[in-house]
């Protein structure tokens, strides 16, 4: 059995000053809402944050940022955030972009204890500046590194209380590879059920990925609302 835990807030209480986060979800799918809440209650700053995007303005990630919390972002996409713009362009913020498919790699590598592999994403541009690069049958290839952190926060459909998770279609985005690359998982989730319910070929996370569960209610925001 993993451990439950009560509030959001006790969820987040180890993460320090300074911490490593890796962070599931695309656009404000899938995002663990509810620990980002918290974070930004408890204040913890200096945080390098890796995930795809960072939020919105006024939500996700976006609120982090707002409260100065977050040092460096690692990401593959920034087009939502203004407060973003503003910080990078003040130099209050350290950024570094990754091609999407690069960073779910550097990710998945990351979790499965691969410690480098090489890409041809990015070769011939400002991305491979003072890299190594090598020729693989002709072609050539960029050395990336894999990433892992303190601490990982995932958000879940379903969780069994042994760990297991199983995320709502889209919403399965990061969250995988984000759950195996952190030290430290934490999966926000939105029902528990009790071991052998979950059929395993729905089970997108196996428990040995997860240290801490709570569950909780989420708004689910829409990051762009288009009407006809």
């Amino acid at each position: 059995m993993k451990p439950i835990v009560s509030s959001f807030e006790e969820a987040v209480k180890d993460i320090r000053d300074g911490a490593t986060i890796l962070v599931g979800g695309f656009g404000l799918v899938g995002i663990p809402e509810n620990l980002i809440l918290a974070l930004k209650k408890s204040g913890v700053k200096d945080l390098t944050v890796i995930s795809n995007n960072c939020g919105v303005d006024d939500w996700g990630l976006g609120l982090l940022l707002k409260n100065n919390q977050i040092k460096k972002m690692i990401g593959s996409y920034v087009g939502e955030n203004k407060e973003f713009e503003r910080q990078v362009m003040s130099g209050e913020l350290e950024v570094e972009l990754v091609p999407q498919g690069t960073l779910a790699e550097r990710m998945r590598a990351g979790g499965a204890g691969i410690p480098a592999f090489y890409t041809p994403a990015g070769v011939g541009t400002q991305i491979a500046e003072g890299r190594e690069v090598r020729s693989f049958n002709g072609k050539e290839y960029l050395l990336e590194k894999a990433i892992t952190a303190d601490f990982g926060l995932v958000r879940a459909a379903m969780a069994d209380t042994i760990g297991n998770l199983m995320y709502n279609k889209t919403a399965r985005n990061f969250n995988p590879i984000v759950a195996a690359a952190g030290e430290v998982t934490i999966a926000e989730v939105e029902e528990f059920v009790k071991p052998g319910e979950l059929s395993p070929e729905y089970i997108h996370t196996p428990s040995i990925y997860v240290q801490r569960l709570i569950v909780g209610k989420q708004e689910k925001r829409i990051e762009r609302l288009t009407t006809k």
